[in-house]
């Protein structure tokens, strides 16, 4: 889909804020409600705009512990890699899991309460994973940047 500069500041305006209204959207952007919504509409139908989610404040959640996990499986076979993304799928303290070159196979952002609750997490679930070979992990100090935000230009 080919998109316009005004499809572009539509797209930021969303990701700043989707909950704003059509009229407030069509205010900003001078064009008619019905422009706005029917711009909307066709990003959201040619899978531009995949979903609409709220953002939670980890903090507030006591969810404030940030782990990045390197895993290395002991085989690259089909098997084990699906295998592997197929029960990673499943971790709910993990956010974000990444197949890599380098080093390590897979990198994993992990959110849990403390480093406590992280320990439980390696050992009663990620490390119960068969066909791990070695984990490596990263603890976050402090947040330089986060955004959610994709720049259009």
């Amino acid at each position: 889909m080919i998109f316009d500069e005004t499809d572009r500041k539509l797209l930021h305006l969303l990701q700043v804020d989707s909950k704003q209204t059509n009229k407030a959207l069509s205010t900003k952007l001078n064009l008619s409600v019905t422009a706005v919504y029917e711009r909307i509409k066709k990003l959201e139908k040619s899978g531009i705009v995949k979903q609409y989610v709220a953002l939670v404040d980890k903090t507030k959640v006591q969810k404030e512990f940030v782990a990045f996990c390197h895993v290395k499986l002991v085989q690259h076979s089909q098997e084990y890699v699906v295998k592997f993304e197929r029960e990673v799928n499943q971790l709910n303290e993990v956010l974000e899991c990444y197949h890599l070159s380098g080093d390590y196979d897979y990198l994993l952002k992990v959110l849990v309460k403390d480093m406590k609750a992280f320990r439980e997490f390696m050992v009663e679930k990620l490390t119960k994973i068969n066909h791990i070979g070695s984990t490596h992990s990263m603890f976050m100090i402090n947040e330089v940047k986060h955004t959610t935000a994709i720049s259009l230009n």
